[in-house]
């Protein structure tokens, strides 16, 4: 969190916090059509641009971290946030407001579209937002990877995609295991400097 947001954010009384909070993962859940990393995009325009809860870094961490830990990722997203800005009440409101507005649209639209699920007009409105989250992935892409390059450059960074894509698309390993083993490379590699100065 910023020093300008921390500071408005104490600003703000408790509920104003709360209702930030909810209106915030309220707005990414309802319309992160299919879920999963589809709404990383919408959360990602509310805590790090609208409400600055988070910098860009602290987010990509988060994603990282949060992709290799079972659970849905909008739920784990939710949940840190709401507890780093207002503690556990913040959490219940942040979770809350990704779980039960979808749940009941869910309940109430389910008939509908089981009824009519031949139709194409419904088959229509499930594809149609696909191009639209590819472009919100793409953008979010480009902000992490000119991330990335500002500490590896770009070539470490596009050799480092290069292996990712491989080894996710072609050997079919599972993402959580390739985070779980940057992430542990990552930790021993200053350990191994620190060795070779002595």
């Amino acid at each position: 969190m910023t020093q300008g947001s921390k500071k408005r954010t104490a600003q703000k009384s408790a509920f104003a916090v709360h209702r930030d909070l909810f209106v915030a993962f309220f707005r990414s859940g309802i319309v992160s059509f299919g879920g999963g990393p589809s709404g990383i995009p919408l959360i990602e325009a509310e805590v790090v641009k609208r409400y600055q809860w988070m910098t860009l870094e602290e987010f990509g961490d988060l994603v990282a971290l949060a992709n290799a830990l079972p659970g849905p990722i909008n739920t784990k997203l939710a949940g840190y946030v709401g507890w780093k800005v207002k503690g556990f009440t913040g959490l219940f409101a942040a979770l809350s407001a990704v779980i039960l507005p979808t749940v009941v649209l869910m309940i109430a639209l389910l008939g509908v579209l089981v009824r009519f699920n031949d139709q194409r007009w419904v088959r229509g409105m499930t594809q149609a937002v696909l191009p639209v989250v590819g472009v919100l992935m793409a953008q979010l892409t480009w902000k992490f990877m000119k991330n990335a390059k500002k500490g590896l450059g770009w070539t470490i960074s596009l050799i480092l995609v290069g292996i990712s894509f491989v080894l996710m698309e072609v050997l079919h390993v599972h993402p959580a295991i390739l985070i779980a083993l940057t992430l542990l490379i990552v930790l021993i590699k200053p350990s191994k400097k620190a060795g070779d100065s002595k």
